[in-house]
């Protein structure tokens, strides 16, 4: 009884389709932030060093580039709804599934070979609810924006309508 409704839960965590990102890919991950009451999205770009649990709902892809000379790793789990989406930007030929040694180079030995694909097939994955929550943030913030223009410019108008009262009695003096 119990396991058939951790395994309903699951199932509705799951997102409708996401990008079979494999070891070696280099890709861009979209990410939310979220800092105070603002929402912004992040990109980090980097190369697929391992894929765990593809299959599950804990799918998981850990993406390692070079910041300013220093290498960051991030996991990020690909069901996840702060993950926008995963866009495949290269594909490489590796032969293993964790790519750990990447960390002991740098340079040219980093380097992975490229391979051919079809990088617009491979990304054609269409999520309705994210391109809605993306559609929704925008239209908040162009409110939010109309609403700063708004209190601006009667502001404005208001501060013109003292300079004209001040003007007027400068003339009548």
């Amino acid at each position: 009884m119990s396991f058939a409704l951790i395994q309903k839960v699951n199932a509705e965590q799951l997102k409708p389709a996401v990008v079979d990102a494999k070891s070696g890919d280099t890709v861009r991950v979209h990410q939310k932030i979220k800092e105070g009451n603002k929402e912004r999205i992040q990109i980090f770009e980097g190369v697929v060093i391992r894929v765990d649990r593809s299959s599950s709902h804990t799918a998981r892809i850990t993406v390692r580039k070079i910041a300013s000379g220093v290498g960051v790793e991030k996991s990020f789990l690909l069901h996840s709804p702060l993950v926008e989406k995963v866009e495949i930007v290269r594909r490489s030929k590796v032969r293993r599934n964790y790519l750990s040694f990447l960390r002991n180079r740098s340079g040219k030995s980093a380097r992975l070979k490229a391979v051919n694909f079809d990088r617009e097939a491979v990304n054609d994955i269409r999520d309705l609810h994210a391109e809605e929550e993306a559609a929704r943030l925008k239209e908040e913030a162009k409110a939010a924006a109309d609403a700063k223009a708004a209190d601006k410019a009667a502001e404005d108008a208001e501060l013109a309508a003292k300079q004209a009262e001040v003007e007027a009695r400068h003339a009548e003096k």
